[in-house]
C-alpha cells in the first residue's frame, strides 16, 4: 500500500496562508467600518436638516417653537440663505452639543438676530458650514426668523483667529452676523482655531 507523504515545508504554508487570509478580512472589515462611519455624519446632518426645514416652517405659522423630533432639546429659530451658493440651512437655539451635530447653532453668548449687537451662528466644518470658504466679500446672507422677519447681511471680510482670541463685536458697532466654524477645513481634529466669516447688516 502507497501512502502519500506531504512535504513538511507544504504543510507549514497552509496555516501561514489561513492566517494571511484572515488578517486581509479584519483589515477590508475595519476600513468599511471607517468608511461607514464617514458617511454616517454627512447623512445624519442631511437628514436631520430636512426634519428641521419642516419644522421650521411649521413654527412660522403661529410663531411659537417646534420640535424637529418628540425628543429634541432644541428648535429651529431661523433659516439662513445664500443666494450666490444656492443653499440654506435651518438654524437651531440652544448652542449645545447635541444641537452642533444637526445643524448651524445660534450661540447664547452673541446678540439676537435682527437686533443692534452682533448675532453668533457656529456649524461644524466638515457638514453644515463646509460653504464657508466659498463665501466672498461682498456676498449676500438672508436670514429668515421664526417670527417672521428676514434680514439681509452683505459679507465684510473672514478672518482666522483662536477660539479664546474671538470676540463677538460690541452693540454699537450695529446690527452684524458673525458665522463660525472650525479651521483649517479638511483637517481631522478639532483645533484652536476658528473661521469667522463678518457680515453686517444692509437695507434689503
Amino acid at each position: 500500500m502507497n501512502r502519500v507523504v506531504v512535504p513538511a515545508r507544504i504543510g507549514r504554508v497552509a496555516p501561514i496562508r489561513g492566517l494571511l487570509m484572515l488578517m486581509l478580512l479584519a483589515l477590508c472589515l475595519a476600513g468599511l467600518v471607517e468608511v461607514m462611519r464617514g458617511l454616517y455624519i454627512p447623512a445624519k446632518a442631511a437628514v436631520a436638516q430636512v426634519l428641521l426645514d419642516r419644522a421650521f416652517e411649521r413654527s412660522r405659522i403661529d410663531h411659537a417653537p417646534r420640535k424637529p423630533w418628540p425628543w429634541a432639546d432644541m428648535t429651529p429659530v431661523a433659516r439662513l440663505v445664500v443666494p450666490t451658493l444656492d443653499l440654506s440651512r435651518t438654524v437651531l437655539d440652544g448652542g449645545s452639543g447635541q444641537a452642533l451635530a444637526f445643524g448651524p447653532t445660534l450661540l447664547p453668548g452673541g446678540g439676537t438676530l435682527g437686533r443692534s449687537g452682533t448675532a453668533v451662528i457656529a456649524a461644524h466644518r466638515d457638514t453644515h458650514f463646509r460653504f464657508l470658504k466659498d463665501l466672498r466679500k461682498g456676498d449676500l446672507v438672508f436670514v429668515q426668523t421664526r417670527e417672521g422677519t428676514e434680514r439681509h447681511y452683505r459679507v465684510t471680510g473672514a478672518e482666522v483667529v483662536r477660539w479664546d482670541g474671538y470676540a463677538v463685536a460690541d452693540v454699537d458697532a450695529g446690527e452684524r452676523l458673525d458665522l463660525v466654524t472650525c479651521f483649517p477645513f479638511d483637517a481631522i481634529r478639532r483645533g484652536p482655531w476658528r473661521y469667522v466669516v463678518h457680515a453686517e447688516a444692509v437695507a434689503p
